[in-house]
């Protein structure tokens, strides 16, 4: 019966965070410029997983793949760090112009060395970034992404992270240019990313 309670507790968490995102996501669709300019820009001052600090200024001139998640993420986010790591395999020599960001919404754990031990894992020079508390819920809502701490006793610290799971594409010049949702393959994210990078 404990059990049947707290995993309601979890769907409607997770419900709750589905609908929000959507809302925020309608309105960051509606902000799109009629006149072809991004909805909105890159901007951010994290600290890499090697201590470094860094901005959306390091990778001037490099489209920029990014996803909010979290290590302790059971699914999602090992799933969408393998997808991004197969995309960047089969980029051959276009990897170069190509950086893989993966930006912790539970900075509590996710320290850089935390995320020094993660994020290599998945290969591809994935760049694992955190900050402080407030920095974190900044850059999130800056890219119209949402999280929440969902209490779940069997997870480490006793609670898990609800987030919004999309997949960022940036233009070398910063400005947002496509998204993909979560379960979308490796094969898809290719070949929309080897059409932008022709343009």
């Amino acid at each position: 019966m404990k059990w049947a309670r707290q995993a309601a507790r979890v769907l409607v968490g997770v419900a709750i965070i589905a609908v929000v995102w959507l809302l925020l996501w309608a309105d960051y669709r509606s902000a799109q410029s009629e006149n072809g300019d991004p909805a909105f820009q890159a901007e951010f001052e994290l600290t890499d997983h090697s201590g470094m600090v860094r901005t959306q200024e390091d990778f001037d001139g490099r489209w920029m793949l990014v996803f909010f998640g979290f290590s302790n993420c059971p699914d999602v986010c090992p799933t969408t760090l393998a997808e991004v790591a197969v995309v960047m395999d089969r980029l051959g020599e276009n990897a170069q112009r190509v950086h893989p960001l993966f930006i912790s919404i539970d900075p509590t754990r996710d320290t850089p060395a935390r995320l020094a031990e993660y994020v290599p894992r998945f290969g591809a020079d994935i760049i694992g970034l955190t900050s402080t508390p407030d920095q974190i819920e900044r850059t999130a809502k800056s890219f119209y992404v949402y999280y929440e701490k969902v209490e779940e006793a069997n997870a480490p610290g006793g609670y898990a992270m609800g987030h919004s799971s999309q997949l960022f594409l940036f233009d070398p010049d910063a400005g947002y240019e496509h998204s993909w949702q979560y379960e979308t393959s490796a094969e898809e994210i290719l070949s929309d990313l080897q059409g932008y990078i022709r343009q």
